[in-house]
Parts: C-alpha cells; sequence; structure tokens
C-alpha cells in the first residue's frame, strides 16, 4: 500500500513523497481500516514544518484525521465497528496512507447522514471548538468570548457555535473588510486590526469590564494584545501559534484581577477523557455538524499522489475551504 511520508521537517517541497509500506496484520481489538479522505488541516502544515507540539522522529506519515471503513479486525471492540464508516481519531500513524492499523476504540463510526468530506474532518476542529467553549471554558450564553483566528473554519465554528448556544463573540479579524463575513457568520461583534485599537474596542463593548473567556490561535502581538482585554478573573485558551511569535507580556498584566493563560491540545485533552465522555462528544459533533454549525466548506479534492499540490493548495486558499487528500476510490 501507500504512504505520504515525511523524510524531513521544513517548509521544502521535496520532504515529503510517496512509498510502498507493507502492513502487519491487526492485533487483540485492533483494526485495520481503508482511508478514503483526509484533510489538509492548519495543523497538519504547522507538523511537516517542525512546529507542532512534539514531533515524532522520522520518517513519519502525516495526517492528523479522517474517515475510512474498516475492513478487518480481531476482538470485541474491533467486531463492533467491522464494515463500518469510520472517523480515525487519536495518536498513532498519520492518516495520509492507503490502510492504517490502530486500536478499535480509535475508530469512531460517524452517521450515515454526514457526507464524505464532513465525515474526514469529523474530529479536528468540531472536537476544538466544542470543548473549548463547552468543557473548559465553559461559556454561559450572554457572556462575551474574544477570539483570533475568527476568519478560519475552526474560528467560523465558534461563532456559529456561540450564535446557537447563546455566548456572544468578539472576533478579531485584520481587514476592516472582513467584518461583514464576521456577521454572516453569525459573529456578534468584531475587532479590525487594521483600522481599530483592540483593547479599547473590547472595552467600549463590554462596557469598561473586559472578557472572562478569550481563545487565542495566533500569538504575538495578536495574542499579548488580548490578555489587555481580559477581565477579573479571566480567562484565555492558548491553542495555536500561527504567527510562530511568542506571547509577551507583563507578569502584572494577569497578577492584576488573577487572570489565567492557560494552554490547550485536544489530544491532551483527550487522554484524560473516559469512554463514556467521548461517545456523548461523538454523538454531539454528529448532530453539530449535521445541522450545520460546526459544518467545514469543502474545497478541492487531491488524488495522494497528488500531495505536493495539495499542501500548496493548501498554503495558498484564501477562501478557507477545506483542501482533502483521496487516499482509495469510496
Amino acid at each position: 500500500m501507500k504512504a505520504a511520508v515525511c523524510l524531513a521537517y521544513g517548509d521544502s517541497a521535496t520532504s515529503i513523497h510517496l512509498e510502498d509500506r507493507n502492513l502487519k496484520e491487526p492485533g487483540w481489538n485492533e483494526v485495520r481500516v481503508r482511508m478514503l479522505l483526509s484533510p489538509v488541516n492548519p495543523s497538519d502544515l504547522l507538523f511537516l514544518q517542525g512546529k507542532y507540539g512534539n514531533q515524532p522522529e522520522l520518517p513519519v506519515v502525516p495526517g492528523f484525521e479522517g474517515v475510512g471503513i474498516v475492513e478487518a479486525g480481531r476482538g470485541p471492540l474491533a467486531w463492533r465497528v467491522l464494515g463500518k464508516r469510520v472517523s480515525v481519531i487519536g495518536p498513532g500513524d498519520g492518516r495520509w496512507q492507503q490502510k492504517i492499523i490502530l486500536p478499535a476504540r480509535q475508530a469512531v463510526p460517524v452517521p450515515h447522514s454526514l457526507s464524505e468530506t464532513q465525515a474526514a474532518s469529523f474530529f479536528v476542529n468540531p472536537a476544538t471548538a466544542f470543548v473549548m467553549t463547552q468543557k473548559v471554558l465553559r461559556i454561559p450564553p450572554g457572556q462575551w468570548l474574544l477570539q483570533s483566528g475568527s476568519t478560519g473554519a475552526l474560528g467560523k465554528m465558534v461563532m456559529r457555535l456561540g450564535k446557537k448556544l447563546g455566548f456572544r463573540t468578539i472576533n478579531i479579524v485584520r481587514r476592516d473588510s472582513q467584518g461583514e463575513l464576521v456577521k454572516q457568520e453569525g459573529g456578534t461583534e468584531s475587532v479590525s486590526l487594521e483600522s481599530e485599537n483592540m483593547v479599547d474596542k473590547v472595552k467600549a463593548i463590554t462596557g469598561g469590564q473586559g472578557v472572562l473567556y478569550a481563545m487565542d490561535a495566533i500569538g504575538g502581538q495578536v495574542g499579548s494584545g488580548m490578555i489587555s482585554c481580559l477581565g477579573r478573573h479571566g480567562t484565555m485558551l492558548v491553542y495555536g501559534r500561527m504567527s510562530g511569535e511568542p506571547l509577551v507580556f507583563e507578569p502584572g498584566a494577569i497578577m492584576k484581577g488573577e487572570k489565567t493563560i492557560r494552554g490547550f491540545w485536544l489530544s491532551e485533552w483527550v487522554k484524560d477523557q473516559g469512554i463514556f465522555t467521548m461517545l456523548c462528544l461523538f454523538r454531539k459533533l454528529g448532530k453539530l455538524i449535521g445541522d450545520g454549525t460546526l459544518d467545514t466548506p469543502a474545497g478541492p479534492i487531491f488524488e495522494l499522489d497528488q500531495v505536493q499540490q495539495a499542501l500548496q493548495a493548501a498554503r495558498e486558499s484564501s477562501n478557507h475551504q477545506k483542501i482533502y487528500l483521496r487516499l482509495n476510490p469510496a
């Protein structure tokens, strides 16, 4: 079977290539999944650059999520998903390969009502948006959430989730023209870095109180400025570093008002959850994807042997449609 293999971390187009690999048989309570489709997420691009958390030893197969069909397995956990279409989640080998062996508990059946692209993007962004807002921050209806990265796929999900569940969003955008996009996605307010002072605008929106909840995917100057927008006992989740720059702030900025800056990484959160919590999460995600709240706009689909073109398209995407890799015929 064929797999896309990363040989070196960095931006070089020659750092990833296709190779033939042999696949072992599934062990007890393991499954073999014939992969169908996998998205190219921003986290995948960061991973290939060597900037995503703990980087495994090379060579390595990339791809954090995808959808496939369980074609073989051993043990009771495997038998329950045999023949089913599943979202492949969790640690282990990457998804950009035609077949994969993994623990059966990492193969999650997805609703028949979801399209193939929805099923392929079932977990990473939808779960991150839902877990951060509802399980970690637990934002009550009526409260304000300040977020960066708001015009990306995950940021749009957060806006739609806020509209559905009743919390209000202040969305940081780079250009004045993106304010209309915020309204279209259900965002409550926007702050344009092109023409507005972030701290002043947030204070004006919140009546001088600041926000109790914030989520930063960018870091650098934007993330550092968001800290100054927190109100007393406010909390900011840091879940990305798209700028590649560190957060810089005075200790007094968080000492006054006892503010909290907390990291979030979905894979780390999952490690602490039991099977019942995860099953409930999967059910909830299925409903929210199905009704459009956590849907992912689908873009072009590339064949596995076009992985270089897929990566280039993902880097250059300006309309935030998701790029996908076709791993096997449906």
